[in-house]
């Protein structure tokens, strides 16, 4: 925490100090940025510093984090992050792109991306001497939470909507937290939240609400600079003729903005200290069905106009994302752009990953089925270095993964049925 200054309201820009405001800001409701010590940081650290630890995790940037790295090295709190990148060679062919890479957050503790940004909130409600954190989730930012907080003790409880996949419910009870699912949307779990920390005086990390959130996720973006620094060096050293090349593109799926927007801040924090030239590009995916980002990106609009979401990805399934505005602003101020898919390319993306050894959850599949529009339709061009981000586990919705394949047949147990299948 020696580095966290305070906050700054990403609508109004008024600033607080860390013990003013806990979640939004007080005039307007507008989400907090925490606010780092650049110039002490920059004093004490060169990029060198942190890309040569040997922490396997998101720890490795606590330089850059708003917390102290909490207790002991042996636990899952200690183990999100830090997830692998994969060439996808042969999908790269099959879209006239040659340079396309994956980085699988499915890898993580629990099984999501969602596992930063509750590693941070987590550790932030230990400083705090929360007894009891919460907060709304269709399964994987609560299962990151109920994960997180088991390993250090911490007591949580979850609200989800009823209509959650089960496989993620079930994380939620085994991991022992608390677990009420609501007879409604996302959006009501998420208000029903609120109301629910503020009159028992929880400690609430709902993503677009707790500033915290945004710090974990923003650790993906400090991922793929370190991990861009190497392949980017290796790439100019097999071909020279590579000096005057588009930047990084990066597709992210969204729904309620955090993710985006916290790898967005992350390379903000990278380019304030001055330890990157120049932004990824960023380009954000939504299911038509719930495209409400997506709608004020290509309205030219900051004002976020809430729909009625139905979508087979309910991890990007939101009425009214909370984190909107920044989720523009990522696009917008990197140049990038928003991306809509239909379920059915959703579906179809499970199977195509699914191909190259990835198993992605929906939402993780639709960042790449929005590649595989924007490819279409020339948003990016073939000489583009692209990655795409899978955020969770296909076995996170097996519902979505059977719909994707064909059924498995069932046979005699005889070597004559097996011939006559063949």
């Amino acid at each position: 925490m020696k580095n966290f200054t305070g906050y700054k309201c990403s609508l109004c820009g008024t600033e607080y100090l860390p013990g003013q405001v806990t979640y939004t800001c007080p005039q307007d409701g507008g989400n907090l940025d925490v606010v780092l010590d650049y110039d002490l940081i920059r004093k004490k650290f060169q990029p060198e510093d942190l890309t040569s630890r040997t922490e396997p995790s998101l720890w490795r940037y606590l330089p850059l984090l708003p917390v102290d790295e909490p207790q002991g090295r042996s636990t899952p709190l200690h183990a999100a992050g830090w997830t692998p990148v994969f060439a996808l060679p042969r999908l790269a062919e099959k879209l006239h792109l040659k340079y396309l890479w994956l980085k699988d957050e499915s890898r993580n503790p629990t099984a999501s991306f969602k596992d930063r940004a509750s590693a941070i909130v987590v550790t932030r409600a230990q400083e705090l001497r929360s007894e009891i954190i919460v907060t709304a989730s269709t399964g994987n930012a609560g299962a990151a939470l109920a994960g997180m907080s088991a390993a250090v003790g911490q007591k949580a409880i979850i609200f989800a909507p009823k209509s959650a996949p089960q496989a993620k419910v079930a994380q939620l009870l085994i991991f022992g937290a608390k677990v009420i699912l609501v007879d409604g949307t996302y959006d009501d779990a998420f208000d029903l939240t609120v109301k629910a920390s503020q009159e028992f005086g929880w400690y609430c990390r709902n993503t677009g609400y707790n500033p915290f959130t945004v710090e974990g996720k923003k650790t993906a973006g400090f991922e793929i600079w370190e991990w861009w620094i190497e392949t980017h060096r290796d790439w100019h050293k097999k071909d020279s003729t590579l000096d005057d090349h588009a930047p990084l593109t990066i597709f992210v799926s969204v729904g309620d903005g955090n993710i985006i927007s916290g790898i967005h801040k992350g390379f903000k924090d990278l380019l304030t200290l001055g330890w990157i030239p120049n932004m990824p590009r960023i380009i954000g995916v939504q299911a038509e069905g719930s495209a409400a980002i997506a709608n004020a990106f290509h309205a030219n609009t900051e004002t976020i106009t809430p729909v009625s979401a139905t979508t087979i990805a309910d991890s990007i399934s939101v009425d009214l994302p909370r984190d909107g505005v920044r989720a523009v602003r990522a696009a917008k101020e990197t140049n990038g752009d928003y991306i809509t898919v239909t379920d059915e390319e959703i579906i179809k993306s499970i199977a195509e990953l699914g191909g190259q050894g990835v198993f992605a959850e929906p939402a993780g599949a639709a960042a790449y089925a929005g590649l595989v529009k924007a490819a279409g339709l020339g948003v990016v061009g073939s000489d583009d270095p692209i990655l795409v981000l899978n955020t969770g586990s296909g076995l996170k919705d097996i519902r979505a993964a059977m719909q994707a394949v064909q059924s498995a047949p069932i046979i005699e147990p005889t070597l004559e049925a097996v011939k006559k299948l063949l």
